[in-house]
C-alpha cells in the first residue's frame, strides 16, 4: 500500500502521518510539502516525519506527476489554510487551493491512483442562521479560502468514477494539540490566551456558532476516507465531518475553558456587531457512514490536552498573536527575509 500526503508538514499532517503509521505499519508513506512551516515544531519529541518513508519538498502548483506512480491513495491537505492569509493573497489562495488541487487530481487519475481524500471545510456555509447545515444545504462562502474549497469540491465531483473514488471531508473548525501547533484557531487561541495572560478576550458578542473537531479525530476521519469504498456513499462523497455534540457558540468555548482554569477572566464585547461567520452543522451523514470512526475527543479533553501541551512547551508568550504560532506571521517573515516572493513562491537563490 502506498499513500501520498500533500501538505503533511502542517498542523493536521503532523498528527495524520503518525496515525497512518500506527494504523498501517507496512505502508509506504510519502509526504509532499513546500516546507514553509516545517521548523515550527512544538514538541520535544522526534519530528513527525520520522514516520514517513520519504519526505519531498515542492510546490503543489508544480507537482511532478511521476510521484503518483504506484500510489493507492492521495490525501490532499495542502492549502492556504486560513482567512487572514487568503485575504492578503487571494489569487494565490485560488491557485493553491483550487487549481493545484484539480491539476493533481487529474494527474492522479491518469496515473492509476484509486482514491483521493480532499480536506474541505464547513466554512463554506458562511452565515447560516437557520437550522444546522446538511450536505444538501446551500453554501454561502464568505472568504477566498471558503470559495476555493467550494470550487474544488465541484470540480472533483466530475472526476470521480467507479475506479477513482473521491471523498471530500467538510471538516468542522480544527482544534487541539499538534506537533506543529497553530494558535490562529478559535479554541487554541482562547486556551493560549487563558494560559499565558489569564484572560480570554472575545472581540465579538460571543453569539456566533462554530462546529469544532479535534485534530486527532480529523486524522481518524481521513483514515476512514482511505478505507471506504463506493458502497459507503458512492464514487464521490461530500460529507460534513465532525460531531453534533461539537456545535458551540463562541462564548461557550470561553466559559468551558474558565471551568477548567477558574482563575481566568472572560471578557466579551457585548456592543460588537454580530460576526457574519456563524453556522451550525448537521453531522448525521458522517455518523451513519462512519460509525467506527466517530470523534473520540470531547471539548473538555481537548482543552486539557492543550493546557498540558502548552505547559510542556514552557509557553509564556502573552504576545503569541505576533509569533510563529500564527500562520500569517510566518508567511510575513518569509516575505521579509526574501525567502519567498509575493506569489508565495520560494526564491531560486537565497
Amino acid at each position: 500500500m502506498k499513500i501520498l500526503i500533500t501538505g503533511n508538514l502542517g498542523y493536521v499532517g503532523s498528527v495524520l502521518i503518525k496515525k497512518l503509521r500506527s494504523e498501517y505499519p507496512e505502508a509506504e508513506l510519502i509526504g509532499y510539502d513546500a516546507g514553509f512551516f516545517a521548523r515550527n515544531l512544538t514538541s520535544r519529541l522526534v519530528v513527525p516525519e520520522i514516520f514517513l518513508d520519504q519526505q519531498i519538498y515542492g510546490d503543489v502548483r508544480h507537482f511532478p506527476a511521476e510521484l503518483l506512480d504506484g500510489v493507492d491513495t492521495l490525501i490532499q491537505l495542502a492549502a492556504i489554510s486560513n482567512d487572514p492569509i487568503g485575504n492578503k493573497f487571494e489569487k494565490v489562495t485560488f491557485d493553491v487551493n483550487h487549481k493545484a488541487v484539480i491539476d493533481i487530481a487529474k494527474k492522479a487519475k491518469d496515473r492509476g491512483v484509486k482514491k483521493i481524500i480532499f480536506a474541505s471545510s464547513c466554512s463554506v456555509y458562511g452565515m447560516a442562521e437557520e437550522a444546522a447545515r446538511t450536505e444538501f444545504s446551500d453554501v454561502n462562502p464568505l472568504t477566498a479560502y471558503a470559495k476555493s474549497k467550494v470550487r474544488s469540491e465541484q470540480d472533483l465531483e466530475s472526476l470521480a468514477d467507479h475506479d477513482f473514488i473521491i471523498t471530500c471531508l467538510r471538516f468542522a473548525t480544527a482544534c487541539g494539540m499538534s506537533d506543529r501547533l497553530r494558535l490562529d484557531l478559535v479554541l487554541n487561541d482562547f486556551v493560549a490566551g487563558a494560559y499565558a495572560s489569564e484572560e480570554i478576550t472575545i472581540l465579538s458578542d460571543g453569539s456566533p456558532w462554530r462546529p469544532l473537531i479535534n485534530v486527532n479525530d480529523m486524522a481518524r476521519a481521513i483514515i476512514w476516507g482511505h478505507e471506504r469504498d463506493f458502497r459507503q456513499g458512492g464514487n464521490f462523497l461530500l460529507v460534513n465531518t465532525g460531531s453534533n455534540h461539537w456545535n458551540y457558540q463562541i462564548k461557550e468555548l470561553a466559559y468551558s475553558i474558565h471551568r477548567i482554569l477558574p482563575h481566568v477572566k472572560v471578557s466579551i464585547n457585548q456592543d460588537a456587531l454580530p460576526d457574519k461567520r456563524s453556522y451550525k452543522v448537521d453531522f448525521g451523514l458522517f455518523e451513519k457512514l462512519a460509525p467506527s470512526h466517530q470523534p473520540e475527543y470531547d471539548l473538555e479533553r481537548t482543552i486539557r490536552d492543550l493546557v498540558e501541551g502548552l505547559e510542556n512547551m514552557g509557553f509564556q508568550d502573552k504576545n503569541f498573536r505576533e509569533s510563529e504560532f500564527i500562520r500569517l506571521y510566518v508567511v510575513n517573515q518569509l516575505l521579509k527575509d526574501r525567502i519567498i516572493d509575493n506569489k508565495l513562491v520560494k526564491k531560486e537563490s537565497l
